[in-house]
């Protein structure tokens, strides 16, 4: 079975082994240094407890609260270590499986190396809270859990037209990573009853799976699967005992019907409102002095900066 097939069925493929013991020691190394910057204050992108979604505070709470669960922008041209996070995001071992999962091909294979299909999105890192434990509630990524039946019928059909996702995202795990619950199936159909009366931070839905990836092991998954994330504390001064990429990449859209219309204003939103607008249109937010990216990424980086600003998209989820 192929990766795309697991997908598809499923709404995630566990990838095993993405990195090799080099790769996984260099990625180690940089994103417990992005970390440990952050956590001191010296990075001011971050995903702070007990906030889920976007917009994120712009004060970094005490470890005693529980600080920080995620670091934000890691391609952003101020961030430390920004180079071997950018060498992987746009490696050919990720964007190979991606064009896997958007059925697409590189620009050499259509036959045109001057355009690119694929769009630079988001690149994040998750990692564990300091001294309490944190959990998201059960939800979909751009459909609020609020809406009715009948809408989140639409919706899932807007985001996914004939089985398609307009884009793939993935935790990477650099540490042992069992944060990650999904209920297989249920990103082609809507909520059951009984998940729609469930309370949001249920412990046990039917069906449910615990996504378990060793040092290493990547994720692919369906953005409108039925997912959570649990999240064990570390201990306060200890090492670092989540380290997570959490990434995206999107499709370019072709033709300007109603229905493409639709899903890249869903994208937009789903995207920028993590605030990567700003910052990527910067002129030393290139990646075409780093050994080891191809000017693909250029192409792809533009394909971003063409989406929008982010003025005005306002957000998926609230919470």
């Amino acid at each position: 079975m192929t990766y795309l097939d697991s997908l598809q069925r499923d709404g995630f493929v566990i990838i095993p082994c993405l990195l090799s013991s080099s790769e996984l020691s260099t990625l180690r190394t940089a994103a417990t240094k992005a970390t440990i910057h952050t956590r001191s204050g010296q990075w001011p992108h971050f995903r702070t407890v007990p906030k889920q979604f976007p917009p994120w505070p712009t004060t970094l709470p005490p470890a005693s609260e529980g600080g920080i669960w995620g670091v934000q922008h890691l391609l952003h041209p101020d961030l430390p270590g920004r180079e071997e996070f950018a060498r992987f995001y746009f490696s050919d071992k990720v964007l190979s499986v991606i064009e896997e999962l958007l059925e697409t091909k590189t620009p050499a294979q259509d036959g045109n190396t001057n355009d690119e299909n694929l769009v630079m999105e988001l690149f994040n890192l998750l990692v564990a809270p300091e001294t309490k434990d944190f959990q998201l509630r059960w939800h979909r990524d751009d459909i609020p859990e609020t809406v009715s039946e009948a809408e989140e019928k639409r919706l899932l059909e807007l985001k996914s037209p004939q089985g398609k996702q307009s884009h793939a995202q993935y935790n990477l795990a650099l540490c042992e990573d069992s944060s990650l619950i999904v209920v297989p199936e249920s990103h082609r159909r809507v909520r059951t009853k009984m998940e729609r009366e469930a309370d949001p931070y249920e412990a046990f839905l039917p069906g449910q799976v615990t996504v378990t990836l060793k040092p290493g092991d990547a994720v692919f998954y369906d953005s409108n699967i039925l997912h959570r994330g649990v999240y064990k504390a570390k201990v306060e001064g200890g090492e670092e005992t989540r380290l997570t990429l959490h990434g995206s990449v999107g499709l370019k859209e072709s033709g300007s019907n109603d229905q493409n219309q639709n899903l890249d204003r869903v994208r937009a939103t789903a995207v920028l409102q993590h605030g990567v607008g700003p910052w990527v249109r910067r002129e030393d937010a290139g990646f075409s002095g780093i050994e080891g990216v191809g000017e693909r990424a250029e192409k792809m980086r533009a394909n971003l900066v063409a989406m929008g600003s982010g003025e005005d998209v306002g957000y998926s989820l609230q919470g």
